[in-house]
């Protein structure tokens, strides 16, 4: 379903696609959302497949890359962080992996976070000892570093343990990520009394620790059922017209932590429907696993072709299951516990939300509650390295993945020229969302950290562009540019302050200071990929390893454009052709 602009509206498969349209004719059987739906379609495009499952793929695909606005949508799409014991290199290393598995080796996960990863990684480093430097550093050691000396490290770099004890060592790391953490751990308790018996104290201790590193990753499982090795287990909470889905990750069966995803337009929905839409579009990009277990069953014809699509994403057969007694019944109860808990947390924090935003619409002369609010800032140094933040929030808080960053591109503003840059900033968001309608939302309101003069370079812009219905304020530090003192600035009224113990100002600081503080982190990454920029970096044909063997050589980039073709020709990889390419290109004729 297309809209005025052409933009997607809803993406859905039908069997058969004329019933499935004559039902969008009768507008009195449709709840509220598919009707307001309807009325904004002005035109349809079909696609044709083979097979149902087909169609399946093909409208999860379409629902992630284009982001109806009537779809039920799972909006957060990270990927899953990943263990990785790389195998392209002579001494294996354990790392964390997010991303396409291009590298040699092998993966375990997913890991619901972050963080969870990184814990596994630091204790795991502790009970086997396995590198995680990168190759560079690994080559260029000639004496164990600071891992080593607090024993996470076996420094094989520099020779502290031979090939066949650190290819053990990997093993063991292997066995227990693939759910043989008991057998480990009997094989290192009995190399623990055979040095015990032998006096060999310092080693006996070396392996009790050992020990204890991986019991600490066991207690930190949830929960670890005997007889569930893979599967992810799916609950769904429904309350107040929103929804909240848990997912619990087993792997090798571990518990590899959890995490809640809260899907928009589902208030017209069934728990069958929801989950349905969720796992096409949760698995898009990912591979399912063995087993799934769910808190509702699916639809009958829905789980047959579910079963279907994944098992052929998987490349293996997939079951989705709704258990009804025994251990997996008590997990999916405890994930839909942690559902429930979870969207009556977020209820809360959204109920306190709407009523800030409901306040700001009423503070700066909206008619409504804002559902969308802009907030810029610029940072920079004496005009250098200048960046444009946006960040924006909404009823369900910061929406971090709308956030922009605008580079500061145009040689005519002067330095340190605040206003011209925030010219920059306004013309370059408005301008396109003014030329290509539906590309990216319009705000409800606008909110400028500055003063007056910053409010009018944006009626100015606005002016221009011809935005409209688009309100507009500025908020400047105020009398000595104490927190609590800022005065607002809206067009058509004097500035005025709030009072200091007002909520909303202190939600209007909170929008202020993350617009600051996104604009600051921008900055400093523009300035910090900078500094390590070289003057090599420029000249065709010089990449990071001639880059690197150059560097060697001379020493500096400064010594390298100081050398002569001869010895620029004496570098490894460098030919006399390449050699007089970078010799003229700091030796320009004339």
């Amino acid at each position: 379903m297309l809209g005025r602009t052409g933009e997607a509206l809803y993406v859905g498969k039908a069997k058969n696609l004329k019933k499935r349209v004559v039902a969008y004719t009768k507008l009195d059987r449709l709840p509220g959302r598919l009707r307001k739906m309807v009325s904004e379609t002005v035109t349809m495009e079909v696609v044709t497949t083979h097979t149902e499952v087909e169609a399946l793929l093909l409208e999860s695909n379409l629902i992630k890359k284009l982001g109806p606005r009537y779809n039920i949508l799972l909006r957060d799409d990270k990927s899953f962080p990943f263990i990785l014991i790389a195998r392209d290199h002579e001494w294996p290393q354990i790392v964390k992996h997010r991303g396409a598995r291009s590298r040699k080796g092998e993966y375990f996960g997913p890991f619901a976070s972050a963080a969870a990863v990184n814990e596994t990684l630091s204790l795991m480093q502790r009970a086997f000892l396995l590198r995680s430097c990168a190759d560079s550093v690994f080559a260029s050691r000639t004496r164990p570093c600071l891992l080593y000396q607090i024993k996470r490290c076996s420094a094989p770099c520099v020779g502290r343990i031979d090939r066949t004890a650190y290819d053990h060592l990997v093993d063991q790391a292997r066995d227990f990520l693939s759910g043989h953490s008991q057998d480990v751990q009997r094989r290192i308790a009995a190399q623990m009394e055979e040095a015990s018996a032998a006096q060999a104290y310092e080693e006996a201790a070396i392996y009790r620790d050992r020990i204890r590193a991986l019991a600490r990753i066991q207690a930190r499982q949830d929960i670890n059922p005997q007889d569930v090795d893979e599967a992810d287990v799916i609950a769904l909470h429904q309350a107040g017209g929103q929804c909240c889905i848990q997912v619990f990750f087993f792997r090798s069966g571990c518990n590899f932590g959890t995490r809640a995803f809260f899907p928009a337009q589902t208030q017209d929905s069934t728990a069958e429907e929801i989950l349905a839409a969720f796992l096409g579009q949760f698995y898009a990009d990912k591979s399912p696993p063995r087993e799934i277990l769910l808190s509702h069953a699916l639809a009958e014809e829905d789980d047959a072709l579910m079963v279907e699509a994944l098992s052929e994403r998987a490349g293996r057969r997939v079951v989705i299951t709704q258990p009804r007694r025994g251990d997996r019944k008590k997990l999916v109860e405890h994930a839909y516990d942690n559902a429930r808990e979870a969207l009556g947390r977020r209820m809360a924090e959204s109920s306190v939300q709407i009523k800030l935003l409901d306040g700001l619409g009423t503070l700066f002369g909206l008619d409504h509650a804002p559902e969308r609010v802009e907030i810029y800032d610029n940072s920079h140094i004496q005009g250098t390295y200048a960046v444009g933040g946006m960040v924006v929030a909404g009823p369900e808080g910061f929406a971090k993945n709308e956030y922009r960053k605008f580079n500061i591109k145009s040689t005519e503003i002067e330095p340190g020229d605040d206003y011209g840059m925030m010219r920059e900033v306004l013309t370059r968001r408005f301008r396109r969302a003014m030329q290509e309608p539906g590309t990216t939302p319009l705000p409800d309101l606008v909110l400028i950290d500055g003063g007056a003069n910053h409010l009018k370079v944006a009626e100015e812009v606005f002016a221009d562009l011809g935005v409209e219905n688009v309100a507009l304020a500025a908020v400047s530090k105020g009398v000595d540019r104490d927190a609590g003192r800022e005065r607002f600035h809206v067009p058509g009224r004097p500035s005025f302050a709030l009072p200091p113990n007002d909520p909303l100002l202190y939600f209007l600081q909170r929008l202020r200071d993350e617009a600051h503080r996104f604009a600051i982190g921008s900055h400093r990454a523009r300035r910090s990929k900078a500094i390590g920029l070289s003057p090599l970096d420029d000249i065709a044909g010089v990449g990071p390893g001639r880059k690197r063997a150059l560097l060697n050589r001379f020493g500096s980039a400064r010594a390298v454009s100081e050398a002569g073709i001869d010895d620029l020709a004496t570098v490894p990889g460098v030919s006399r052709t390449l050699a007089k390419k970078i010799y003229d290109h700091f030796h320009p004729a004339g």
